[in-house]
């Protein structure tokens, strides 16, 4: 079984960051032994270099490898340079054995809160997607604007400009989940058999509502994906099991 758990929107920051919910999560998930961490970002609240090394120190406490996309909060300020500095690439894939391929995406634009893949990034994508079909991979994407709006939000301003080509091209590949952030609500959308789940906030003081500072974890087998919801130093349950894509 693969163990993979999904945090986002941390806000490093010196307002919008809460450091004792971020060292509680830190323990919970090492404790979780996980495969590995995807971070769907807004790691840093303004982009600031001074904000992303702080965010470097506090990312090393994780044990398990992590790998992170940038966020609209990251791109700030020039962060966009500083993120391929500190943090590493803004795309990439990652391949598991033969089985699992992990495939991050920047939606971020220099200063704009909108997310955009464009024309280059969607082709690479598709590149990677028909390799994944012919292989018979389990494929993950990874982005932090969401594809599909997601409720309890408000007048939506923010999902991706170029949502439906992106969405298209995941549906039609049948990938398998979608890991997105950027609204601090956690949720799950199941569009054919491609299931879109948000993360909230790991450790923001923005957060709405009742809704608490909480991370994801999935388990995949062979069978099934469960996606559990864990609410920092709280409760967690199980906020969906589907059974795996039948290539």
């Amino acid at each position: 079984m693969t163990v993979i758990a999904h945090i986002s929107d941390l806000h490093v920051s010196r307002f919008h960051f809460d450091e004792d919910v971020f060292m509680q999560a830190v323990s919970e998930i090492n404790d979780l032994q996980p495969d590995m961490i995807i971070l769907t970002g807004d790691i840093t609240s303004d982009g600031y270099y001074k904000q992303f090394e702080q965010a470097t120190k506090y990312l090393e406490l994780f044990e398990a490898p992590l790998f992170a996309v940038p966020g609209n909060h990251d791109a700030r300020n020039l962060g966009y340079l500083t993120f391929e500095e500190l943090i590493g690439e803004k795309s990439w894939k990652l391949t598991m054995g033969d089985e699992l391929t992990v495939i991050g995406l920047d939606s971020s634009s220099p200063d704009e809160n909108r997310g955009h893949i464009g024309s280059p990034q969607h082709m690479w994508l598709e590149h990677q997607l028909d390799e994944c079909v012919i292989n018979e991979n389990f494929s993950i994407i990874a982005l932090h604007h969401h594809v599909i709006s997601i409720p309890q939000t408000g007048r939506e301003r923010n999902v991706l400009s170029d949502a439906g080509d992106i969405l298209k091209t995941l549906t039609t590949h049948e990938v398998d989940l979608v890991l997105s952030g950027h609204k601090h609500v956690p949720n799950i959308w199941k569009i054919n058999n491609t299931i879109v789940v948000n993360a909230g906030s790991l450790c923001s003081t923005k957060l709405r509502g009742k809704i608490n500072n909480s991370y994801n974890v999935y388990n995949i087998n062979k069978e099934e994906i469960e996606i559990f919801l864990h609410n920092v130093g709280g409760e967690k349950f199980l906020f969906g099991k589907y059974p795996r894509n039948k290539l």
